[in-house]
C-alpha cells in the first residue's frame, strides 16, 4: 500500500495533468453542450497533454444526473442553473490521478451552495485531521461525522488507495477498522452529498500521506465556481 518517492512523483505528474485539465475546462464548458461532449473534452484533453491513458470511464454528470454517484456521460445538454458533477483522471507512466470538482452553470441557489459548502468542509476537515496511525474508519468519520452533523446523508466510502490501479488498499470507509494508515500511502479524500432528483455535490483530491499529515497531490482550486454566460 505504501509508494515510493519515485512512484509519488509519477502521480503527482498524473495529478498535475487532472488539475490542468479541471482549469481547461471551466474556461471552455458551456451551456448547451452534452454531458458526453464535456467527457470528450476532458478526454482529449489530458491525452494531448502527457497522459497514456484514461484511470477509469470519465464522469461527468449535469443537473439530475449529478445526484447518481456514478453515471455515465450522456445527451443530456447542460443548461443554466445545472449542477455539474466532474469525476476524472489519467495515467502517467503506469500510474493514476483521480480528482472530484462540481461546478454551476451561470447561476446557484441557496441551496447549491449551503450543500457545497458542507462538503468541503468535510473534505478540508478530513484533509487537516487525518493522520499517520489512524485507522481508516477514523479517517472517514471524520468527514462523515460533519455531513451527518449538518443533517444529510454521505453514501459511499470517504477514499480509496490510488496507484497502478484508480482503486487499491486502503479503502478509506467506516466499515475499516483494519488498516492503519501510514506515511507513503496515498488515497483519495472525496466527501459527497447527493440529493435524489435533485443535485448532487462532490470534492475530491488524491492525497498522500507524509511526515505524519496529508499532502495533496492536486493543487486546483476548490472554491465555489460558476460559469458565466456568453
Amino acid at each position: 500500500m505504501k509508494k515510493t518517492e519515485e512512484e509519488i512523483k509519477k502521480l503527482e505528474v498524473a495529478s498535475k495533468i487532472a488539475d490542468d485539465c479541471f482549469e481547461y475546462i471551466c474556461k471552455n464548458i458551456k451551456v448547451g453542450m452534452t454531458e458526453i461532449e464535456v467527457a470528450q473534452m476532458i478526454d482529449s484533453f489530458m491525452i494531448e497533454n502527457g497522459a497514456e491513458g484514461l484511470s477509469f470511464e470519465t464522469i461527468v454528470g449535469s443537473g439530475i444526473n449529478s445526484a447518481q454517484i456514478h453515471s455515465t456521460p450522456t445527451d443530456k445538454i447542460i443548461e443554466s442553473g445545472d449542477v455539474v458533477l466532474l469525476d476524472f483522471g489519467c495515467k502517467y507512466q503506469g500510474y493514476c490521478s483521480d480528482i472530484s470538482r462540481t461546478i454551476f452553470m451561470e447561476k446557484m441557489t441557496d441551496e447549491h451552495k449551503n450543500i457545497y459548502d458542507i462538503v468541503l468542509e468535510a473534505q478540508l476537515v478530513a484533509t487537516e485531521k487525518i493522520s499517520e496511525s489512524m485507522l481508516a474508519c477514523e479517517a472517514d468519520n471524520l468527514a462523515r461525522d460533519v455531513i451527518k452533523n449538518k443533517g444529510y446523508d454521505f453514501a459511499h466510502a470517504l477514499g480509496h488507495g490510488v496507484g497502478t490501479e484508480v482503486h487499491e488498499s486502503p479503502v478509506i470507509s467506516p466499515k475499516n477498522d483494519k488498516d492503519v494508515l501510514e506515511n507513503k500511502m496515498v488515497f483519495t479524500i472525496e466527501p459527497g452529498i447527493y440529493l435524489e432528483n435533485k443535485f448532487g455535490v462532490r470534492i475530491e483530491d488524491t492525497v498522500v500521506l507524509e511526515n505524519g499529515k496529508v499532502r495533496s497531490l492536486n493543487k486546483v482550486t476548490k472554491d465555489i465556481i460558476i460559469i458565466k454566460g456568453e
